[in-house]
């Protein structure tokens, strides 16, 4: 009798810790829109940085990657560097002075002076580049995975590893990435979402859906590469900057919820 009550303490038991231990879902986050700018409508948008009085983005395609710096974003750009036709450019952080790009499948980051985007120097990964940032210790990579590695800024030597989870999905194609706020904002390749993760435990911790904003821009609803795409944080207006592929607007948009 013992061993019986035993038992079906234990199926009473088990499932009330599995319901203690299960974690929130993500938070679905909604935004009020403060601004937008309007600019040219090709831009293959990769990499997006905003200092507050400056922009930067790198725009890929093979034979069409360039990085730019510009004051207003409907005008030609202060600089810009276009790079060779066999590379193309993807995700792009800053890290004190320099500019760091990754490219896609070349396996390598090109490392520039902010001041003048003069090359200093090239360094190897392996696999494929996708989105990238820095949390001011570090640089945050993504490589179209559910997995994103923590960097050493100077060596590009990798030196954690963060697998993204909860909300019942699998957040694989992990794209253009921006630190704001203590955690990290990511793009998701052709998926009009954009997801807050923990960057101690990888949690999900809020979903912002900016398929509205797709369509307010016009997009041929066909195009399959004119996809959400390109996160910048405003720090001085606590909002951060949101585009597409060939979209012809930033949006800066202030979501509801963590740390906004």
């Amino acid at each position: 009798m013992k061993s019986a009550i035993t038992a079906l303490l234990s199926l009473l038991v088990f499932p009330l810790a599995g319901l203690a231990a299960a974690k929130p879902a993500p938070l679905q986050l909604d935004y009020q829109l403060l601004d937008s700018k309007t600019r040219p409508a090709d831009h293959f948008t990769q990499g997006l940085y905003f200092d507050g009085e400056r922009w930067l983005e790198s725009s890929g395609l093979y034979g069409r990657s360039w990085l730019a710096e510009y004051t207003d974003p409907g005008a030609n750009p202060v600089r810009r560097k276009w790079l060779a036709g066999n590379r193309f450019a993807e995700g792009l952080a800053v890290f004190g002075e320099r500019l760091y790009l990754l490219t896609y499948r070349a396996g390598e980051v090109q490392i520039y002076r902010r001041g003048d985007f003069s090359l200093e120097k090239v360094l190897n990964y392996s696999g494929e580049g996708w989105g990238l940032t820095s949390d001011d210790k570090q640089l945050i990579m993504s490589n179209g995975s559910d997995t994103l590695t923590f960097r050493d800024p100077e060596t590009f030597a990798i030196t954690r590893k963060l697998q993204v989870r909860g909300g019942g999905e699998n957040w694989t194609r992990l794209n253009e990435l921006e630190y704001a706020n203590g955690l990290i904002w990511a793009n998701i390749w052709q998926d009009p979402r954009v997801i807050a993760i923990d960057p101690l435990s990888g949690e999900v911790k809020g979903v912002l859906d900016l398929a509205a904003l797709r369509r307010d821009s016009a997009m041929d609803e066909w195009n399959v590469d004119a996809v959400a795409n390109g996160i910048a944080w405003d720090q001085a207006r606590n909002g951060l900057w949101v585009t597409g592929k060939y979209w012809p607007k930033l949006y800066l948009i202030r979501p509801q919820g963590l740390g906004f």
